[in-house]
């Protein structure tokens, strides 16, 4: 009871606080509502400075949450891709902020017209435990290169690592400019209430439908980065051995607990041994031990550990061929909450590896006749966030391109779309709506503001009232021949 009180007031203390920097963060965007590009570019750069020297620091924290996080997968999703990021918009921050000139009916002339990027004003963000740098950092470089404020919402079940981000950033930026929150689901729910100029979320499709609900209350506009069940698909003619490289790294990588890694295959029926037999090839290959090998990730609680296990009960249950791919044979149950990959074979749609999105080491292997049968499968179900093809048909390529509605598709690769700035990430129906990364993230946080201007002569007078004079009749003439 006592450890509940203090939790209670703790959490108290925080939405104090946040709200406190909300109206610091809207005093002070009042006073500056249009930052220039070099006071966004230093920001930027202040961004750059505070994960480059601090690499070693946040390697370890993550390392710590998960018990056990691949330092080079840190370094690829966290930090390269939040470094490459930050440098694009630098590069490119000027072009985009330039006026957007439009043409001008020539019944309106002599006027002109454009449209000026304005920052919204205050970036409410709330990033997940996956990917606990990237996914706070990549929509804040964003939010900082469109000229706003930002509060960031990290996430409870990564402790370490949220507080860690939490000092760093008040160390690097006032906190009128950019901060953090921590705490628990009272905390976040709060945060979601706060009247923002946008708020981008990045989590669960059904904790994405509580946030939309709240926002919707202040009628705050959402972009949420969901997830969902992406499926794969094997071709009748690609060469199996380098499908299946891909998507064992899409698969293994963060041990699947990735928004965007293949939750499913879809595979020909007689390809469907040998994609079996290559994968568990080039898993040894990758990782030719688990338990103590640095490069193979945890599930990061006992909380999710139990649901996967509990997934994997249900489809041996139900009848599923279950193939663990832990060819050393070791013990996996004792200390350690790594667990290995599962193959799961004769999956049906009443087992909760096809009605729940997986996140993490377990992949359902679907027979198929035919592409079409596959994207059949696909279309009976929510649109996912990514799309995975493997084949070099390029009509076929097209084919899937044109019958599926996912957020994003790699083509013969996985995963690898998410890390591209220069292309749009976001989601499609149930995995999300709105999107970020490159000159998305500075529209998303702008107001695309319209903007007409008439100089000494204005033609506008010649509508003026009263109306059926001869030049009324003359325009009218002229517009409706």
């Amino acid at each position: 009871m006592v450890a509940t009180v203090i939790q209670i007031t703790e959490s108290k203390k925080q939405i104090q606080h946040m709200n406190q920097v909300f109206a610091e963060q809207k005093a002070a965007f009042r006073k500056n509502p249009m930052p220039s590009r070099e006071e966004r570019v230093a920001n930027l750069k202040k961004l750059r400075d505070m994960v480059m020297s601090n690499q070693d620091a946040i390697i370890d924290s993550i390392s710590k949450d998960f018990s056990n996080r691949s330092a080079d997968e840190t370094k690829l999703a966290e930090l390269m891709t939040t470094i490459h990021a930050i440098d694009y918009n630098i590069k490119n921050l000027k072009k985009w902020m330039e006026k957007d000139k439009k043409k001008i009916s020539p019944l309106f002339q002599p006027a002109s017209g454009f449209v000026q990027y304005q920052p919204l004003g205050i970036i409410g963000i709330i990033s997940p435990w996956n990917y606990t740098v990237s996914l706070s950092m990549g929509p804040l470089v964003a939010a900082l290169a469109a000229g706003n404020r930002a509060m960031i919402k990290m996430s409870e079940f990564t402790p370490i690592t949220s507080a860690l981000i939490e000092e760093l950033i008040s160390e690097t930026f006032p906190q009128n400019l950019v901060s953090v929150v921590n705490g628990d689901a009272e905390v976040a729910t709060e945060f979601s209430s706060i009247p923002w100029n946008h708020l981008l979320f990045t989590g669960s499709t059904a904790v994405g439908r509580h946030v939309m609900r709240a926002a919707a209350a202040n009628l705050t506009p959402v972009t949420l980065e969901l997830g969902g069940k992406s499926p794969t698909i094997i071709s009748e003619d690609v060469k199996m051995d380098e499908a299946v490289k891909a998507i064992v790294f899409g698969k293994a990588f963060n041990a699947g607990q990735t928004c965007v890694a293949p939750d499913y295959i879809l595979c020909p029926e007689h390809r469907l041994e040998h994609f079996v037999e290559r994968f568990q090839f080039f898993f040894e290959k990758m990782y030719p031990t688990l338990k103590h090998n640095g490069d193979f990730t945890s599930v990061v609680d006992d909380r999710q550990y139990a649901r996967l296990q509990s997934y994997l009960e249900d489809a041996r249950n139900k009848g599923a061929t279950v193939i663990e791919c832990n060819h050393s044979d070791e013990d996996m149950h004792n200390g350690t909450r790594k667990l290995p990959i599962h193959l799961v074979l004769n999956a049906t749609d009443n087992m909760l590896v096809l009605q729940e999105e997986i996140f993490g080491p377990i992949l359902p292997i679907i027979s198929t006749k035919s592409v079409d049968e596959a994207l059949n499968y696909i279309n009976d179900r929510p649109h996912p966030l990514a799309l995975y093809y493997f084949g070099m048909d390029k009509s076929e390529q097209q084919h899937v391109l044109d019958q599926v509605r996912a957020g994003g598709v790699c083509i013969n690769d996985t995963i690898s779309h998410f890390a591209q700035e220069d292309l749009h990430f976001g989601g499609v129906g149930e995995s999300g709506m709105g999107s970020y990364h490159g000159e998305q993230g500075f529209l998303t946080f702008s107001h695309a503001k319209s903007v007409f201007c008439k100089n000494h002569f204005n033609s506008t007078k010649f509508a003026y009232p009263p109306f059926g004079t001869v030049i009324h009749k003359a325009l009218f003439s002229i517009f409706f021949r």
